[in-house]
C-alpha cells in the first residue's frame, strides 16, 4: 500500500484530535479524505506527511515508516497544505527553482517549465507570488507539490480559492495524476469528491466513522429509497391517494404537473408494480428511475452526530 495508517492517535491537552484511526490507499487510487471543520483532516494528513508527530499508531508511505525515516518518506510525498505558505516576494520560477533544490531534483529548469505548464500557471509565471491571485498561489502550491514528481500527493483543499473554470481544470489534473500516483485529497466540495473519487474515508470528532466505496455508502445509508416518476401531463394519471395506497410506499410528493417522488423501502418492486399498474390503468409513464442519496446527504447523516464505523 503506498499510505497505510494504523490506530493513529494525536492528542492537544485532553482533546483527542485522532481517535485510533486505520485505513489505507493503494497506488492508483484517488481517495476523498472528508469530515467536518475540526475533525481532524489536517492533522492526519500532516503526520502522514512527517511534519507533526503522533502521540500513538503507525503511519507508513510506500512502506516506510514516517516515524522513523521521515525524509525517506518526504522524498515521496507531494503536500499541497490547506494554508499554502509562499514567499511573496519571491517570483514564481525563483520558487518552483528553490524548491526543487530542496528535493535535489534533476534537470530542475525543464522540469519546472514542465509543472508550470502542467498546472496552468504559463500566463502568470513571470509575477512575484505576491501580485498572483488566491487561485493561481494554489496553483504555485501545487506545482511545488509535483515538482520532483513524487509516487504519493496529499492534497488539503487543492481547488480552495479557484473559480470554476479553474476548478474543473484542477480536478482533472487530480485525475490525470491518479492513474500512476496515489492521491488522498480533502475537500469541502462534495460534487468534486463525487467526480473524482470511487471512494471516501470519513471522520468525525477524530474517529473514523466511513471508509468504503460510494456505491456501497449509498446502499448501507440508504435507509428509505426514492423512485421519481414523471406522467404524460395533458393524460390521466394516478391520484394522491393511489400512490399512497400502494404496497411500500410510506411517502409521495407532488411535483407539478405530473411528476410525483415516492419513498419506499423497496424501489425495485415498486418500480415493476408502477408499471403494471400504468398497463392497466392507461397511464403514460414518461419517466421512472430510482434517486440515489447523495454524498452530502450521507456526509450529513454521518457527522451530525456519533456513528458506528462502517467498515
Amino acid at each position: 500500500m503506498s499510505i497505510e495508517v494504523r490506530d493513529l492517535t494525536k492528542i492537544y491537552g485532553e482533546q483527542k484530535a485522532v481517535d485510533a484511526i486505520s485505513f489505507t490507499v493503494g497506488k492508483g487510487e484517488i481517495v476523498g479524505f472528508l469530515g467536518p471543520n475540526g475533525a481532524g483532516k489536517s492533522t492526519t494528513m500532516k503526520i502522514i506527511t512527517g511534519y507533526l508527530g503522533q502521540d500513538g499508531g503507525e503511519a507508513t508511505v510506500c512502506g516506510i515508516s514516517v516515524k522513523e525515516d521521515p525524509l525517506g518518506t518526504k522524498k515521496r510525498i507531494g503536500y499541497l497544505p490547506e494554508a499554502n505558505p509562499l514567499y511573496p516576494d519571491m517570483y514564481v520560477r525563483e520558487y518552483l527553482d528553490f524548491i526543487a533544490d530542496v528535493h535535489q531534483v534533476k534537470d530542475k529548469k525543464q522540469r519546472i517549465e514542465t509543472v508550470i505548464a502542467l498546472v496552468g500557471l504559463t500566463v502568470e509565471s513571470n509575477k512575484r507570488l505576491g501580485q498572483l491571485s488566491k487561485g493561481y498561489k494554489q496553483r504555485v502550491g501545487l506545482a511545488a507539490a509535483l515538482i520532483h514528481d513524487p509516487e504519493v500527493l496529499i492534497l488539503d483543499e487543492p481547488t480552495s480559492g479557484l473559480d470554476p473554470n479553474q476548478i474543473i481544470e484542477i480536478r482533472d489534473l487530480i485525475k490525470q495524476l491518479g492513474k500512476n500516483k496515489t492521491v488522498l485529497f480533502s475537500s469541502h466540495i462534495l460534487q468534486e469528491v463525487e467526480a473524482l473519487c470511487d471512494r471516501v474515508v470519513i471522520i468525525n470528532r477524530g474517529r473514523l466513522v466511513a471508509d468504503s466505496q460510494l456505491s456501497r455508502l449509498r446502499r448501507e445509508n440508504s435507509r428509505t429509497g426514492k423512485i421519481r416518476v414523471a406522467f404524460e401531463a395533458d393524460a390521466a394519471g394516478p391520484t394522491i391517494d393511489q400512490l399512497q395506497q400502494l404496497p411500500g410506499v410510506t411517502r409521495a410528493t407532488h411535483y407539478p404537473p405530473a411528476e410525483w417522488e415516492l419513498d419506499t423501502g423497496e424501489p425495485d418492486e415498486l418500480k415493476k408494480l408502477l408499471l403494471t399498474l400504468a398497463l392497466q390503468n392507461n397511464w403514460n409513464i414518461v419517466s421512472l428511475q430510482s434517486k440515489n442519496q447523495s454524498l452530502e446527504e450521507i456526509f450529513r447523516s454521518l457527522t451530525s452526530s456519533p456513528q458506528t464505523p462502517i467498515a
